[in-house]
């Protein structure tokens, strides 16, 4: 065995064998982000969201297999493992006790695909969206400023 291959042999043996992109795959729950077909962060899943998504996700892509991260309470992913089980997806809850990530719960596919956005929109930043289009530009610089009347 030439010294190389000794080296290679002890380094996989105390740190684990090489991963393609790590920081990446302890962010996504063990996935890489070209896999994810649909990803909910932490307060997300809290605040029980995106269930009617993730449904339609699970529906297009019967593949497909839910990820769950397993540093939030169990009692947090009762509604998504039960749409799961109507829909035939596997899941499993993933704990990596050395990486933080703000991720929730994550659909992901076997291949790549790779989509521009992968998640959705909170409510809260909707009903802003919506609310601030509906005012007008001085309602708008009074709010940014605090001048509005409270």
């Amino acid at each position: 065995m030439s010294k190389e291959n000794i080296d290679n042999y002890l380094e996989e043996g105390m740190y684990g064998a090489k991963q393609t992109k790590p920081a990446e795959r302890k962010r996504y729950l063990g996935t890489l982000r070209e896999r994810i077909l649909l990803a909910l962060d932490k307060s997300q899943v809290m605040q029980q969201e995106g269930f009617e998504e993730l449904a339609a996700e699970m529906k297009a892509n019967p593949e497909a297999k839910l990820l769950l991260n397993g540093k939030i309470n169990s009692r947090f992913f009762k509604e998504y493992k039960k749409i799961a089980r109507q829909h035939n997806i596997r899941y499993t809850a993933v704990t990596n006790k050395q990486a933080e990530t703000d991720i929730g719960a994550i659909l992901t596919s076997q291949s790549a695909v790779d989509r521009e956005t992968i998640f959705i929109e909170k409510e809260e930043a909707r009903t802003s969206i919506e609310t601030d289009s509906s005012q007008g530009f001085k309602s708008k610089i009074k709010k940014w400023f605090g001048l509005s009347k409270r």
